[in-house]
């Protein structure tokens, strides 16, 4: 149960999430960290069983550098999100799936995208994304206020906007806000504002 959402704009990605953790109707944790770089132009927010998504991270950070030293230079954003998506298709094949659900964003040579991914592996790429138990509500302000070549500080208010949404009206989101901004230039800025 959270709320993660991703937006493309003319400068880069966005990535949003909220920072709490349920156990049930239990919160668990106010401060857990649900978006995670994989390098300086790519990072991944999970929604789902945080273990399984920090694993799928984790894993598919190593496969990246593999692929990187071996073949000489780094992945592109879709070959990363794809890996993602196999290995959890691969998990769902052995009948050990991944209770995730991720949302890559990142920036390459071909400019700024967003893929989403789930527990069946499949890959879809997107302008904005949402996932977790707080997104039908975040896709409603999504929906209403994106248009394409958002600036990077629109579409920051935008990401921000539709995840408190979420935390007003879905119990399984709330605690805050993490932002991650990854420009075109290669350089990423991370803010994080808390609520009581």
């Amino acid at each position: 149960m959270t709320t993660i959402v991703a937006i493309k704009s003319n400068d880069g990605v966005v990535l949003a999430s909220d920072k709490r953790a349920s156990k049930g109707f239990f919160v668990g944790s106010k401060d857990v960290q649900k978006i995670y770089q994989l390098d300086d132009s790519l990072a991944a927010a999970i929604a789902g069983l945080l273990s399984d998504a920090e694993y799928l991270v984790n894993l598919a950070k190593a496969e990246r550098r593999l692929v990187s030293i071996s073949r000489g230079f780094s992945m592109n954003v879709r070959e990363s999100a794809k890996l993602i998506a196999n290995i959890a298709y691969r998990g769902l094949k052995a009948y050990q799936p991944f209770y995730a659900e991720l949302l890559v964003a990142g920036i390459d040579g071909q400019g700024a995208h967003i893929y989403s991914t789930d527990a069946s592996g499949s890959l879809i790429e997107e302008e904005f994304a949402s996932s977790g138990s707080g997104s039908p509500i975040a896709y409603g302000v999504l929906e209403g206020g994106y248009m394409k070549d958002l600036s990077m500080d629109t579409a920051k208010q935008l990401a921000e906007r539709a995840v408190r949404a979420a935390m007003e009206r879905d119990p399984g989101s709330g605690n805050g806000v993490d932002i991650l901004a990854i420009h075109l230039n290669g350089s990423a800025s991370k803010v994080s504002k808390r609520v009581n």
